[in-house]
Formats: C-alpha cells, sequence, structure tokens
C-alpha cells in the first residue's frame, strides 16, 4: 500500500514537472536549440536535487554534502510551488490576451502615389505626343490596367503584399498576433510573468527568513497568577530548525533577538535541530549565550526524534538549558511543566501528563511547554492554565496554511479552548526551504498579566 501511495505521488510531481516544462520550456521557443535545452536540464536538475537534498538529509549522509544538496533542492521545492500556481493563473490571462490580440487592428499600408495619365485630345501635334513620351521614358507613368492594378506592379508587387500592404512592408510587430507567432509571443509574456512573479516571491521569502525573526508580544492574562507576577516576561522560541541549511549565523542571530527582550524566562518549545549533535554541535553554540532571570528550558519536538532526542536533550543542558522531559518545575508565583513531543511515543519516551502534571496543586497558576499544538485537550484535562507551542510554522508557504489549519486545533496565535489558553507561535527558523510567505518568522514575548492587579 505504501508502494502504491509512493507510485502514486510521484506520478503526480513527475506530471507537474511535465506541464511546467511545456509551458516554461516547449511553449516559450520556436523550435528546438540551446534554450530548449537548458530550460529542459534545469526542469530536471531541480527535482533531482530536491530529492537528493531530503534523502541525504533522512539518512545521515556526510555534512557537507547535505548543504551542496539542500541548499539548490530545497529553493527549487520553493520555486516550483509558486511557479505552478503563477502559470495556473496564467491559463486563465492567457486566453484574455489572444482575444486582446485579436481585436488589434491591422496596421494601414503606405498610400502608394498612382497618376493616371492625362488623355490626349484627338488631333493633337504629334511632337506634343512625342514630348511627352520622352518625358514618361525618363519617368515611368504609373498607370492602371484594366484589372485595377497599377501598370508596373507586375505579379512580384501583388505576391509581395497579398494583404494589401505596401510591397517590402511586412507586419513586422504585429506579425507576431497571427497564427504560430502569436501563440509563441502569448506564451513567452505569460512565462515570463510567472517567472518573474515565482523568483520574486521566493526571494523575498527567503530574506525573510534569513535577515532573523522579528519579535512580537502577546498579553495574556491568568486568573490564578498571583499580583506579584503582573507583567512577567516569557521569550518563546520554536521550530528554530539549525541543519545544512540554517546554521550557526542562523542561531546568533536568534539569540540576539531574544536576549534582546530580556525576558524573565525562555521557553525553547521544539524542533530546534535538523541533523545529529556530531554535525551541529557547532552551530548550536550561540545557544548557551541565552540569558534570563529564571532560565532557560526546553521540550522535545518531533525533529528531535529524527535527530537523536536523547543526545540533544543531554547537549542542549551541557549549552545551559534545563530539559523539561515530562517534568514540572515550582517557580515562585507560578508551575512550568514540559512534556516530549508526540513524536517520542515510537521510542518509549512520548508525552505523559500525569508524570509531569498529576500531583501539583490547581490552586497555582500552570504554563505548560508542549511542542504540538494538538496536546490541549490534555492539557485542558489536566487544569493547565497556559499551553505554549510552535509546529506549525504558521503554514510557512502559502496556501499550505489552509492545510495546517486543518490538521492543528490552532494554526497561529492566542486561543481559548474552556478554561486553557494556547498560544503558537509561527517559530523562527524554517523547515525544507529557507522561505516563509505569508506566515512570516517571529519569536514571542508573552506578557503574563495577573487579574488580580
Amino acid at each position: 500500500m505504501v508502494i502504491v501511495f509512493l507510485v502514486l505521488v510521484l506520478a503526480v510531481f513527475a506530471g507537474l514537472h511535465w506541464y511546467l516544462w511545456r509551458r516554461m520550456v516547449r511553449d516559450t521557443t520556436a523550435r528546438p536549440g540551446a534554450a530548449r535545452r537548458v530550460g529542459t536540464a534545469v526542469l530536471v536538475a531541480g527535482p533531482v536535487l530536491m530529492f537528493a537534498g531530503f534523502a541525504s538529509e533522512r539518512t545521515g549522509a556526510p555534512f557537507w554534502l547535505q548543504q551542496v544538496l539542500t541548499w539548490p533542492g530545497f529553493l527549487w521545492l520553493a520555486l516550483s510551488i509558486y511557479l505552478l500556481l503563477a502559470l495556473l493563473v496564467g491559463e486563465v490571462v492567457r486566453p484574455l490576451l489572444r482575444r486582446a490580440l485579436d481585436r488589434r487592428p491591422a496596421p494601414a499600408a503606405d498610400p502608394v502615389d498612382v497618376r493616371e495619365a492625362a488623355p490626349v485630345p484627338a488631333g493633337a501635334p504629334a511632337r506634343e505626343t512625342e514630348h511627352r513620351s520622352a518625358d514618361e521614358s525618363a519617368t515611368p507613368a504609373l498607370t492602371s490596367t484594366p484589372s485595377g492594378t497599377p501598370a508596373g506592379a507586375g505579379p512580384s508587387s501583388a505576391a509581395a503584399s497579398p494583404s494589401g500592404s505596401a510591397p517590402g512592408r511586412a507586419d513586422g510587430p504585429a506579425s507576431a498576433t497571427t497564427g504560430p507567432s502569436r501563440r509563441l509571443f502569448v506564451s513567452r509574456v505569460v512565462g515570463g510573468a510567472a517567472a518573474a512573479a515565482a523568483v520574486g516571491t521566493v526571494g523575498y521569502g527567503t530574506y525573510g527568513v534569513l535577515r532573523g525573526p522579528r519579535v512580537k508580544r502577546v498579553t495574556v492574562p491568568l486568573a490564578k497568577l498571583p499580583r506579584s507576577a503582573h507583567g512577567y516576561r516569557i521569550a518563546v522560541v520554536s521550530d528554530v530548525h539549525l541543519g545544512p541549511v540554517l546554521g550557526r549565523g542562523f542561531a546568533q542571530k536568534v539569540v540576539d533577538t531574544i536576549n534582546s527582550t530580556q525576558p524573565d524566562l525562555i521557553a525553547v518549545v521544539g524542533d530546534l535541530v535538523d541533523g545529529s549533535v556530531k554535525d551541529l554541535g557547532p552551530a548550536a553554540a550561540p545557544l548557551a549565550q541565552l540569558r534570563a532571570r529564571h532560565g532557560t528550558f526546553f521540550v522535545t519536538g518531533n525533529h528531535e526524534y529524527f535527530s537523536g532526542a536523547e543526545e540533544w536533550v543531554a547537549h542542549v543542558r551541557d549549552l545551559g538549558m534545563r530539559p523539561l522531559e515530562n517534568a514540572r518545575t515550582e517557580l515562585a508565583d507560578f508551575d512550568l511543566a514540559g512534556v516530549n513531543d508526540v513524536a517520542g511515543e515510537d521510542e518509549g519516551e512520548g508525552p505523559d501528563f500525569v508524570k509531569a502534571l498529576g500531583d501539583r496543586d490547581r490552586d497555582r497558576a500552570c504554563v505548560l511547554l508542549a511542542h504540538q499544538p494538538v496536546q490541549i485537550h490534555d492539557a485542558v484535562d489536566h487544569g493547565v492554565d497556559l499551553q505554549l507551542s510552535g509546529h506549525t510554522h504558521g503554514g510557512q508557504l502559502w496556501p499550505g496554511n489552509f492545510i495546517a489549519d486543518l490538521a492543528n486545533p490552532t494554526l497561529a496565535g492566542l486561543e481559548r479552548y474552556g478554561d486553557t489558553q494556547l498560544y503558537v507561535s509561527r517559530g523562527a527558523g524554517a523547515w525544507g526551504p529557507p522561505t516563509r510567505v505569508g506566515a512570516p518568522s517571529d519569536i514571542t514575548v508573552v506578557e503574563l498579566a495577573s487579574r488580580q492587579a
């Protein structure tokens, strides 16, 4: 069954790329040549690099090879998505453009100076006729033949302008609006516009990720929070996704942004890495610089379990973070708890809400760190006041947000479920393409508010 599904996915993928090749390469080139060969090579190399990039990550290929493959491969994934969307819009524009070209009037032919010979009066002197003949021999006059064709024009002139245009004046640019040339013109306009839109969208979305996340501030009132904790600030960071694409430099930007907010506590809510400690230890080194009054706490995400969760839990502890593995700590004014991600169930390390929350004093406010928003239902059952999550990326690449919204109770932002509130961060980094469209990255400062205040 799995093999059938994979074959179906590959068939659909191949069909979409054939459509891209047809619209962007075949339809925009008049005949086989260098341009068509280059375009075909790009549309073959792009998906090959994409699959190779994903495979290199999953199989633990040498890290340098992962970097070589993932950058162009992952960017191709984003580019092909928006190229496909732009071309689908182009299918609507294409007939409208053809109709507009059909309505263009044909260019008028240049007027030809046609002069009829003056009639010779009967009985005119012979020398006058001879004089006129001599003049006409010097400058041949164009006279109309009985068929209406100027004398001297000849069959070659008529053949040169079958539509009535002046001899030697082809339609020029207007010729692109007739027959196969018109189709080529329309295909080039639509294809060029689609390419520009896709490159511009992916370029801007990639710039938004590489420049680093922006700070977002949210105030969350908690009924049980004492007045002494009013204004307590938690910096929430999720989905950094350090890996072959986003490395040490990106980690430094995340650290600098968090520290600039001067939080009371830092919560790292999963998907910190995509790779082993051996490959990404140097990239994660700047995380040791995180500073907060009450420290930095960490819970696993699903990608930690793809990357060696046990080693990463030990490593983040060495970096100065405190992992909360189905555990709770009692701060002065509220309880802070954390549960493992649901992906850990396959390794016997899944979330255990009873262990983390079963024996706590429910008269105290409780903040829970849990990577996936779907864990909110267990949080409600255990009387949690606020759950902090990530995982969704806010959809990352529009229109992927519609799919992510269906798979998660909350896509991004703050929502209430009974007496429990859920805040979902869009995340600081990106998975796959280092690109975001319609879902900007963020680090959120959650400011707790006491209703007693």
